[in-house]
């Protein structure tokens, strides 16, 4: 049996994969910041031999937690949060309040707008294709549209 005092850098690297391995099985990108922790302070204890057992649960503690609230805030600024499963069935609904690019002008008030690979019914002021427009509501199959 390992004591505390036996610990090596290759027992970090051992935790790592076990820890990066869980990630597998329960997604979520916190077991994968701990095992890239643990092997850190693996590398770290390589370098080091004479650190104590306390010192490198230290380290560990402070690169998972950094880690992972760091990515956190990556994750909330880069990517965009999903589609509410109550708009699953009312694809119209998840428009609201995303800009796009006519590609057909909008004369006496309504118009077209492609979306994806759709066409919408569109109501808003008089406005040339090329104009970037803001989905502001929608009325049935009618998204109502103002300039971006």
């Amino acid at each position: 049996m390992i004591s505390f005092e036996q610990i090596e850098f290759w027992n970090w690297w051992v935790v790592a994969v076990f820890l990066i391995g869980i990630e597998i099985f329960a997604p979520g990108a916190v077991f994968l910041w701990m095992g890239i922790a643990a092997g850190i302070v693996g590398f770290v204890l390589m370098l080091f031999p004479e650190m104590t057992w306390q010192i490198q649960l230290l380290i560990f503690a402070v690169l998972s937690l950094t880690s992972i609230l760091v990515w956190r805030f990556f994750l909330r600024d880069r990517f965009p949060a999903p589609v509410p499963k109550r708009l699953l069935n009312r694809r119209g609904a998840s428009y609201v309040g995303r800009t796009f690019t006519l590609k057909e002008p909008i004369v006496d008030g309504t118009g077209l707008l492609h979306v994806d690979d759709s066409r919408w019914k569109v109501e808003g002021e008089d406005l040339p294709a090329g104009t970037k427009v803001k989905v502001t509501a929608i009325d049935g199959t009618v998204l109502k549209v103002e300039r971006a």
